[in-house]
């Protein structure tokens, strides 16, 4: 894709978004699954959303290997989603966030009961890992530890505990930090280095492009909070204003919305300095980072 200054956030996600989504289509697709389990993981997976973080795995491929993505990248991307949807889920539950929208439409509880919600949650996140375990390539088992790790108790799940205020994080931004850096950024910053690592990155292209996921993802969960306070349910296509509503601690609440604005555009500027090793290969990954800095949804 050529990227200029007046490409959309929409235009960069489309054409990988389409790609992700036949793909899902077909690995969603198992034997022996009950209708009504593979009806509620349809829903949870199928029914929009950004693909954000699949993008993030098949753009990380093209920076580094300057083609379309093989098909292990395409399997990674999809197993990433899956994960990813499965937190949503369980995020949304009566016990965690108890939220009734998602991506436009009644959360998975809502719609189906909270019982198939949990299951098909689980059911994600255990087809997420088999679907990489099935692969015979020989990166498999590296990509299937680097997802375990990202989704796993030392990361989002970790995130997820701290952000209920289940375990003790320090005062202030430091403490959002904290939160955002496991419960946000460990997923981004995997789904760039399964990217890169589909493409055969060197040591030196791995960490630069970690460092990128990972100033990305605090930047991304920073503008979702900014969001949360000052954007409308129909751009968002969940439930604004929680955040403020259950008094959950924020960057807005420690820091103020100017301070928070300002600390989100920092970020993006570390995660583009990150890219300049890569020259023109990482234009559509500094486009995106750009683009996600300042949106509306």
């Amino acid at each position: 894709m050529v990227v200029d200054q007046h490409t959309t956030l929409d235009q960069l996600l489309h054409p990988y978004a389409r790609i992700i989504q036949r793909d899902l289509e077909q690995y969603l697709v198992e034997e022996g699954v009950p209708a009504a389990l593979a009806e509620a993981m349809r829903y949870c997976v199928l029914g929009g959303g950004k693909r954000l973080r699949p993008t993030l795995v098949l753009m990380a491929y093209r920076a580094v290997a300057g083609r379309d993505p093989s098909a292990m990248a395409r399997r990674a991307a999809a197993a990433v989603e899956l994960a990813h949807a499965y937190s949503l889920v369980h995020d949304d539950l009566p016990a965690m966030d108890n939220d009734t929208l998602r991506r436009g439409r009644p959360t998975a509880h809502v719609q189906f009961g909270q019982a198939m919600a949990i299951l098909a949650g689980d059911a994600l996140l255990t087809r997420s890992l088999g679907l990489l375990a099935e692969s015979s390539d020989p990166l498999a088992a590296r990509l299937a530890a680097e997802l375990a790790a990202a989704a796993g108790p030392a990361g989002m799940i970790a995130g997820q505990v701290a952000d209920m205020d289940l375990c003790p994080v320090g005062p202030g931004i430091e403490g959002i930090q904290y939160i955002h850096s496991r419960k946000t950024a460990a997923m981004i910053r995997c789904s760039v280095r399964m990217g890169a690592l589909c493409a055969g990155a060197d040591s030196q292209q791995l960490a630069d492009l970690s460092e990128y996921g990972l100033q990305l993802g605090l930047a991304f969960q920073l503008e979702d909070d900014l969001l949360d306070a000052t954007a409308p349910a129909s751009a968002m296509g969940k439930t604004p204003g929680k955040d403020a509503a259950s008094g959950k601690r924020t960057a807005l609440s420690q820091v103020g919305l100017e301070a928070a604005q300002s600390l989100a555009a920092e970020l993006t500027r570390r995660a583009a300095a990150a890219l300049a090793p890569l020259g023109d290969r990482g234009a559509e990954l500094l486009a995106l980072a750009q683009r996600l800095t300042g949106r509306t949804h």
